[in-house]
């Protein structure tokens, strides 16, 4: 299976999010909003603050939901995409991170996450490759090459898109490198923002 020859749908912006984490437990969440044809930042913004919940795989959106949404509060535009480091539909609750923030929001969301819950087979080697990704033979996702011969991120519906849609708008964003432009650059300033509060 190849998603590099569906056509992506015509968003214009997208946005990424992403926390970092100091022992502490001292948060720093970036959204970057990318105009999708020029690939340029539009805006950012960061949230700062306090995580009261620790981390347990499967809840992630209780410890990182919070500044989440304040970091999207502080953006002046609404992106039409968003992107989460994080699971959507692919999750053993089917209730991942990506879908919370879709909902709060109501703006189509995607998760992208480095690793993935479930079963799946390992994609053909070229980007573009694709194989489902089940839980209790139910398909909630695709492992998806991005880059030739590279790890595969795991693709899932977050919230009003579907995932062949998500997969393709995924790849439109990748360039170069294993993760989409927005989470690349979420992941460089919430990580510049942790270390600038925390120094």
């Amino acid at each position: 299976m190849s998603a590099e020859n569906i056509a992506p749908p015509r968003f214009s912006t997208a946005a990424g999010i992403d926390s970092a984490y100091a022992e502490d437990g001292t948060v720093a969440t970036a959204a970057v909003i990318i105009d999708i044809a020029t690939m340029k930042t539009v805006e950012s913004a960061v949230a700062h603050g306090i995580s009261e919940f620790p981390y347990v795989p499967g809840l992630l959106a209780f410890r990182e939901l919070p500044a989440t949404v304040s970091a999207l509060e502080k953006l002046t535009a609404t992106p039409d995409l968003l992107l989460c480091d994080a699971q959507g539909l692919a999750h053993p609750r089917r209730f991942g991170l990506a879908c919370h923030v879709g909902l709060l929001t109501g703006i189509p969301t995607i998760g992208v996450a480095k690793s993935g819950w479930g079963e799946y087979r390992a994609p053909g080697p070229r980007r573009g490759d694709a194989s489902a990704v089940t839980i209790d033979g139910e398909v909630v996702g695709r492992a998806l090459r991005t880059r030739d011969d590279v790890k595969p991120l795991f693709v899932s519906v977050g919230h009003r898109i579907d995932l062949d849609t998500a997969c393709a708008q995924v790849l439109a964003l990748t360039q170069g490198f294993r993760q989409p432009e927005t989470t690349r650059r979420a992941d460089h300033l919430c990580r510049e923002a942790l270390r600038a509060a925390t120094t």
